[in-house]
């Protein structure tokens, strides 16, 4: 069971997609920062200043009465919240990600249509026939010409 085990643990399809869960986890890292500190600061200056992750309705209060400045106090206090605000900086993250996702498929897709479009090298040159062969070509053509 061991040895089986071993053998499905090293396949290359799994180490594959234990690499792509790794370096997943850290491009989305890198995702959710350009989010947060590049593109969220610059929409939040076009709406006026407004921070998208302060944007929430209070449901119920908590121990002390709202309202609440920021979704840090509202949860402090014990306030149920609908963060919508959160829902939409993860949105856009979300899209970012699918966009490069899909431009870095889109450019195996195009690598992998121009090796398939890249001719076949010519076929090696074909050995000289044996005696034998030459021999029986010319008792073939001599009997084909009877």
């Amino acid at each position: 069971m061991w040895k089986e085990f071993k053998e499905f643990a090293v396949k290359g399809s799994v180490m594959d997609l234990a690499i792509g869960v790794i370096i997943g986890a850290a491009f989305s890292r890198i995702v959710d920062s350009v989010v947060n500190d590049l593109i969220m600061p610059v929409v939040a200056l076009a709406t006026g200043g407004i921070d998208f992750s302060n944007w929430f309705v209070t449901l119920r209060s908590g121990t002390t009465r709202g309202p609440y400045a920021t979704l840090a106090a509202a949860k402090e206090a014990g306030a149920v919240t609908l963060n919508f605000g959160q829902f939409l900086t993860i949105a856009v993250n979300f899209l970012i990600l699918a966009f490069v996702v899909f431009m870095i498929v889109k450019a195996i897709n195009r690598i992998r249509r121009e090796e398939v479009a890249a001719p076949a090298p010519a076929p090696a040159a074909l050995p000289a026939p044996t005696k034998e062969e030459a021999l029986l070509t010319e008792i073939r053509d001599l009997l084909a010409d009877r």
